[in-house]
């Protein structure tokens, strides 16, 4: 039976937001100095998404309480997530970031993996104030997109069609739809014993089969997936052997996020019962391990176990 998000769920998952998006320290910056003025705060230099160890969790932190705030409007971490949101996303701050994310040097700042959240945060709040910075990012996605001669197959951020399934969802478009198709058509027998690799938070196959789904007919998907992933049946869930290690922990990610794609696969099929018993199998385990108790996990897990519950809505 597939685990629902309830109210006393919902709280948790954004009190584990809540304590991270104004949480400046630690911080890891994504961040090429051209010279001494390039030193400063994180707040300084992103003063929207500057906590949550990260700019990208910072942004999928924002997410997570505008997701759950318009879910669970009346639950008591709402107005204080509303709050959060109102607080970072100003004006002032988003003019900041779109100067932060223009400036010489930062052609590849959080490609691909922080751009498809941006828009993916964009599409949730549908703010006016957020668009300055949407549409830069939406226009540093598709110039990237354009020029990419092949995919990216990594398990960690650098994705492609991980990033391009999050964007055909919040922005799609032919041209989104024909570069996945580019990639990935004419693939055949994905390596999933191959998988994982010891960082991963995505499976590379998976990821794939999730993104065509979204841009191929039942039958033609139906047709692409029996010669491209045939058989799953070794997939299990993984164990991490440490996660209060940054790295470590991405595995825990990883069964939340082969459990969402393992459900959009199914989905798009008539008869997808296996994938989805499997997917089970791996919610189950990533939200197991979705507890707070190390923050390297807490400050982004919260965001793919909501993702995980709440799809595409």
């Amino acid at each position: 039976m597939a685990i629902e998000l309830d109210e006393h769920m919902a709280a948790r998952f954004a009190r584990l937001a809540l304590d991270c998006v104004m949480r400046e320290y630690p911080n890891k910056i994504a961040h090429t100095l051209q010279s001494d003025s390039d030193i400063a705060a994180p707040r300084v230099l992103t003063p929207a998404f500057y906590g949550c160890y990260d700019w990208h969790s910072a942004v999928h932190g924002h997410w997570l309480l505008a997701r759950l705030s318009r879910l669970f409007p009346e639950a008591e971490f709402a107005a204080e997530a509303r709050a959060a949101l109102a607080r970072n996303i100003t004006e002032e701050n988003i003019a900041a970031e779109v100067s932060y994310l223009n400036d010489i040097g930062r052609a590849a700042f959080e490609r691909p993996y922080g751009l498809a959240w941006l828009l993916t945060l964009a599409a949730e709040l549908r703010s006016e104030v957020l668009r300055p910075l949407e549409i830069a990012v939406l226009e540093r996605f598709s110039t990237w997109l354009e020029k990419l001669p092949y995919p990216v197959r990594s398990g960690e951020h650098s994705n492609t069609a991980f990033a391009l399934g999050l964007v055909l969802d919040s922005h799609r478009c032919k041209f989104f739809e024909q570069r996945a198709r580019d990639f990935y058509f004419r693939d055949r027998n994905a390596p999933l014993a191959y998988e994982p690799s010891g960082e991963d938070f995505l499976s590379p196959s998976l990821a794939e089969a999730d993104v065509m789904r979204r841009v191929l007919s039942a039958d033609k998907f139906a047709s692409w997936l029996a010669e491209f992933l045939p058989d799953v049946s070794g997939l299990t869930p993984v164990v991490s052997p440490d996660p209060g290690d940054p790295k470590f922990s991405h595995l825990d990610g990883l069964n939340l996020s082969r459990a969402w794609m393992l459900r959009g696969i199914a989905g798009g099929l008539r008869a997808g019962d296996k994938l989805s018993a499997l997917a089970e199998l791996h919610a189950q385990a990533g939200l197991a391990a979705v507890t707070g108790e190390h923050y390297e996990g807490a400050h982004w897990l919260a965001t793919f176990a909501v993702y995980l519950l709440t799809g595409n809505r």
